[in-house]
């Protein structure tokens, strides 16, 4: 018995339950900045989502979270778009936001008006609409808002309202412990006092035909036609007795989904099937769901207690999360035989294909399962322990030696089929309709994870840590004849090679390169290699699919080339899912193709599913949300989107922001901008949904921004003109400004300047003047000069006259008194004859002294120069000064002699002695020193 219950336990553990969910986008309070709570949801034309929430309202756009306070500081209850205009309601407060030119929302108060009236403590928990009529409801009354005459009418049942419901014809609400009412001409109307009614409080009514379906809170559905209360079953009414049923909303497919306190969502058919139970287990961030709406694009919104969650019912793509951790990590997946194999690294499970039922575990599998190959009708798996054969849940080891990674048909045999193991490569052969291992090839033991083989018998093998080799094998494959190691390309990180139309290719962090089958050597691939431009690389990892596609991965796109139908050229297709979103294992990605359009996509948690034929999204528009500016270092400003902007030249930092209003979970927007006037191209895809222009010159600008997703561009490209001011200094006015005080300048200045020329002009002259002048008066210093060195010149004539006539006058004189002597010591002296020639004599014999005479004629010429000399030097005797007058008059020794009565001898003595009077140097000559004074 202990076994049988051990045996029963462990079935229960290895088997994992198993329903594929549409993507849920989780959105936590600290992402959208506002309070944990959202109470009630709505949506306007652009399609951006508002929510009632603690702190106030919130609005999202697709890309960026905005919360409104309440204007009182309260919990906003309800809001309702009606129109332009956003209504809420809170604690004795209503009315309604609108959005003003720069996008952003101004409330203005309604309940202002009738603030007497409003009750103390009351709080408007609901909102509806109809024709022109908006309705506010409070757990007290009701109040009936007018749009065109702005008036107001209270309705106020005797019991409090538990909640107010609006189908497509009529209103309704209910009280305590009264039953059902309808809202007629503005006045109440029992429909219903059936005691399930009174006991159960209604969540929600809808119509149905001519009846009413009305979900109560823990009584399940109930259909009321002609006042007959009948139980409406559905699948899930079980789940009712347990549950407190909070929230419930109709969807567009005639369907409904039902929002409890404790167990999450169930979503049913109109005929009350039960689709989905999303739970806290499943995927919400919380069990208690407060708020439920549908978009418009058949997303459904889910207003937590704890967040916002949003589930795209519509989405292309269906998920599976394994939050036990029984199934693990998905390496590889198959669809044979109407069930579908998925390998994980916890092993084989399979199910039935596009079935709720449970994953079962494969015995015998425990371990990690690197692939599933399904080839002439078998199922093989590779997997850490061998090679296993797959059938109908049951498996058969082939191969047990080493862990198998991959399988590869043999071209022209298909017999045979080769495996890549952990030590090599090896060959499976079909005999007698089943296939054995039949030999492993010799001469190559590394570790074969990506191999592809041609029709040669060459086989081209990956690895990570070693690089590429090529394999000469013989035809029987037997032996690797030659091995020969590419040193280009290069190992890599997730390095893959796959075949792709009779090609072989390898992927690295360098690109995609391609072999040339003539040359054997390797080529960089353009096409395929522009995957990974930009830093996108993450994985190699290529995959070749059912349909001849071939996949590849990188750090923001999945990626897959075709065959153009008309010409043989590959086209890409991206799909904007980032890796970090997919939580795929890196260089384990996989992928199975389901049905022509339907992919199956392993992940670290589990998996999910996309049917690429429906990635068309043509409904969405994007739009510029919020233009922001500012100067430098200066405070943000909000700018009207819809009109031409002009900024000071200052405020030229621009900010804009724009969105599409989408909320797909793994399908990402991606925008290209244009801002003319500053640039010459468009911007790269990115998923960005901002960009910031610093700066900018004074000009006309036209900022541009279109969108795209997955592979389909939006048809609309919004426009914003804009113009940067030129700085006052450089407006029209002023360069006229300019113009007129440059040519006031220039007239001044030219003025100014015929000024200054014409007293340069002067000064000119003048200077010239000047220096006429100055040319005559050195023609006539140097006439002067001429003079005086012809003075200078005639008195040195004069005085050699002078010399000459004292030397001449002397020597008449000693003459004559010679003669005078001779003829008075003559016998004959007393006669008459001789006395007369005495007397003669007497009469010609100066009378002065010679000396007297030479001195008086000299200090004519030269004056004061005895008088300098003596005072110079006065110790100069008459003798002396007599010398000196000789030497000034430039005379020879030789000439002063006779003159002295003297010997040239005793001449040189006396120039010697002066020479001593006078304390001469020995350098200074006596003659230079006389002339100089």
């Amino acid at each position: 018995m202990k076994t049988k219950i051990t045996l029963l336990f462990f079935i229960f553990s290895i088997a994992v339950f198993s329903q594929d969910l549409p993507p849920i986008v989780k959105y936590v309070p600290s992402s959208y900045g506002a309070g944990n709570q959202n109470w009630m949801i709505s949506q306007d034309q652009n399609q951006f989502v508002f929510f009632a929430n603690n702190e106030g309202l919130l609005e999202f756009n697709g890309s960026y979270w905005k919360l409104y306070p309440s204007p009182n500081e309260t919990i906003i209850r309800s809001v309702k778009v009606i129109g332009d205009r956003i209504y809420t309601g809170s604690y004795m407060e209503f009315g309604f936001w609108k959005r003003k030119s720069d996008g952003l929302l101004a409330y203005k108060s309604l309940s202002a008006a009738i603030k007497s009236k409003i009750l103390d403590d009351e709080q408007f928990w609901n909102i509806l609409s109809y024709d022109y009529w908006v309705v506010f409801q409070s757990l007290n009354r009701i109040y009936i808002y007018d749009t065109q005459n702005n008036s107001f009418k209270i309705i106020a049942p005797s019991a409090n309202i538990i909640k107010a419901f609006k189908t497509k014809n009529a209103f309704y609400y209910q009280t305590n412990n009264e039953g059902l009412f309808e809202i007629e001409g503005g006045k109440s109307k029992l429909i219903s006092a059936h005691p399930d009614l009174k006991k159960n409080r209604i969540v929600n009514v809808f119509e149905q035909g001519d009846e009413l379906l009305i979900l109560t809170q823990g009584a399940g559905f109930y259909t009321l036609s002609e006042k007959e209360l009948k139980k409406f079953p559905t699948e899930i009414d079980v789940n009712f007795a347990d549950e407190s049923v909070y929230s419930c909303e109709s969807l567009s497919n005639g369907g409904y989904v039902i929002g409890t306190v404790s167990n999450g969502i169930f979503i049913i058919t109109k005929e009350g099937k039960k689709k989905y139970h999303i739970s806290q287990k499943k995927g919400l961030s919380n069990n208690t769901a407060l708020s439920l709406f549908e978009d418009k694009e058949k997303n459904l919104w889910i207003g937590l207690d704890n967040g916002i969650n949003c589930i795209n019912l519509n989405s292309p793509i269906q998920s599976y999360v394994d939050d036990s951790g029984v199934l693990g990590t998905v390496y590889t997946s198959q669809l044979y035989n109407g069930k579908l194999y998925v390998g994980t690294n916890q092993g084989l499970f399979y199910k039935d294909y596009q079935s709720n039922d449970e994953f079962q575990f494969i015995s015998g599998t425990k371990g990690q399962v690197w692939s599933l190959y399904l080839y002439d009708g078998t199922l093989f798996c590779g997997h850490d322990l061998g090679t296993f054969v797959v059938t109908n849940g049951i498996v058969k080891n082939i191969f047990s030696k080493s862990g198998t990674w991959n399988f590869v048909r043999v071209p022209g045999n298909k017999n045979l089929l080769l495996q890549g193991n952990y030590y090599g490569v090896s060959v499976l052969e079909k005999k007698n309709n089943e296939w054995v291992f039949r030999n492993k090839i010799r001469g190559f033991d590394y570790s074969s994870k990506y191999f592809a083989i041609t029709k040669g018998f060459e086989i081209y093998v990956s690895h990570e840590y070693k690089g590429v080799f090529r394999l000469e094998t013989d035809a029987k494959l037997q032996e690797v004849r030659r091995n020969f190691a590419y040193k280009n390309p290069k190992k890599g990180k997730n390095a893959s090679l796959v075949q792709f139309n009779n090609v072989i290719y390898y992927a690295n962090k360098e690109g995609v390169f391609k072999l040339n089958n003539t040359t054997k050597e390797f080529y960089k691939e353009p096409v395929l290699s522009s995957v990974f431009e930009k830093d996108e690389y993450t994985s190699g990892k290529m995959i070749v699919d059912n349909s001849n596609k071939i996949w590849l991965f990188s750090k923001n796109y999945i990626s897959y080339y075709a065959s153009n139908k008309l010409i043989n050229k590959l086209k890409r297709n991206s799909i904007p899912i980032p890796a970090s979103l997919t939580n795929s294992m890196l260089g384990y990605e996989n992928i199975t193709q389901l049905s022509p359009s339907t992919y199956f996509f392993g992940t670290t948690d589990g998996y999910y599913t996309m049917n690429i034929n429906e990635l068309a999204f043509e409904n969405y528009k994007v739009s510029i949300s919020n233009i922001s500016s500012n100067t430098l270092n200066g405070s943000v400003k909000t700018n009207p989107i819809l009109e031409e902007g002009r900024f000071p030249h200052d405020e030229n930092n621009l900010t804009f922001s724009y969105t599409v209003a989408e909320y797909n979970k793994y399908i990402n927007v991606e925008y290209q901008y244009i801002l003319e006037g500053f640039q010459d191209q468009w911007s790269d895809w990115n998923v960005r949904p901002s960009v910031n222009f610093k700066n900018l010159p004074s000009g006309d600008y036209v900022f541009k921004v279109k969108a795209k997703l997955a592979n389909s561009n939006l048809e609309n490209t919004v426009t914003y003109r804009f113009t940067i001011l030129k700085p006052w200094y450089a407006t029209n006015l002023a360069i006229v400004i300019y113009i007129l005080l440059g040519f006031l300048s220039i007239r001044l200045i030219h003025k100014e300047y015929n000024k200054y020329y014409q007293r340069q002009k002067e000064k000119l002259i003048e200077e010239n003047n000047l220096l006429l002048e100055i040319k005559e008066l050195e023609n006539e210093q140097q006439l002067m000069r001429l003079k005086n060195e012809q003075l200078s010149h005639d008195v040195d004539e004069i005085n050699k006259e002078l010399a000459a006539s004292a030397m001449s006058l002397h020597s008449k004189n000693e003459l004559l008194a010679f003669i005078q002597k001779d003829l008075k010591n003559n016998e004959e002296s007393d006669s008459r004859s001789i006395k007369t020639v005495i007397s003669t004599i007497n009469k010609n014999i100066t009378g002065k002294d010679s000396w007297s005479v030479f001195q008086e004629a000299f200090n004519k010429t030269d004056k004061d120069f005895l008088k300098k000399m003596k005072e110079a030097h006065p110790s100069l005797t008459a003798n002396d000064l007599r010398l000196c007058a000789y030497l000034r008059l430039n005379l020879s020794s030789k000439e002063i002699a006779p003159l002295l009565n003297i010997s040239v001898r005793s001449v040189e003595i006396k120039r010697y002695r002066l020479r001593k009077k006078m304390d001469l140097s020995h350098e200074q000559g006596l003659v230079e020193y006389i002339l100089t004074v």
